[in-house]
């Protein structure tokens, strides 16, 4: 898979662009304009693909060059669509040492997608992430905002079983 494309094709609706012209338009004369775009940008499609990029690009007549250099240097922004159920498996030291990775590669194997993506339904988005403060719980994952601890690879499976 591309850093570019998914393969899940960009399906932006014309009302989520009257938005980002909006934002746009607001900041169009200010020098350094560019992160509250790109936030902008990323709280109404959810992430930002090429195409939000390019349109950014064609607007703000900034290089699409430098627009993915920033959405590529910030860890804020995604290249990536979320599903609606999004999966965070911790990875921070107590999570790891306790078997996070297991998680992770239990929940790749269930969902059929590698850490960084989303089911081709738009279901399911699965994300390996640092410290989220749950450590007593090691090791941990999180369904949008439902928190799982002291999970093992067995677990999996019936945890996400609950958002099918």
């Amino acid at each position: 898979m591309s850093l570019l494309k998914t393969k899940i094709p960009f399906a932006g609706t014309e009302e989520q662009e009257v938005k980002l012209m909006n934002i746009i338009t607001q900041h169009r004369q200010d020098k350094g304009a560019l992160m509250a775009i790109l936030q902008g940008a990323q709280e109404i499609y959810g992430y930002l693909p090429i195409e939000v990029q390019t349109l950014i690009s064609n607007e703000t007549n900034i290089p699409l060059e430098k627009i993915y250099g920033v959405v590529t240097f910030y860890s804020q922004f995604s290249l990536t669509p979320k599903g609606k159920y999004k999966i965070s498996v911790c990875l921070g030291t107590a999570c790891y040492v306790k078997g996070a990775g297991d998680i992770v590669s239990e929940c790749e194997k269930i969902l059929g997608i590698k850490n960084g993506e989303c089911t081709e339904d738009g279901i399911y988005s699965l994300e390996a992430c640092r410290c989220i403060g749950a450590c007593g719980l090691a090791p941990v994952l999180t369904v949008n905002d439902e928190v799982y601890g002291r999970l093992a690879s067995e677990d999996i499976k019936d945890i996400l079983a609950k958002y099918s």
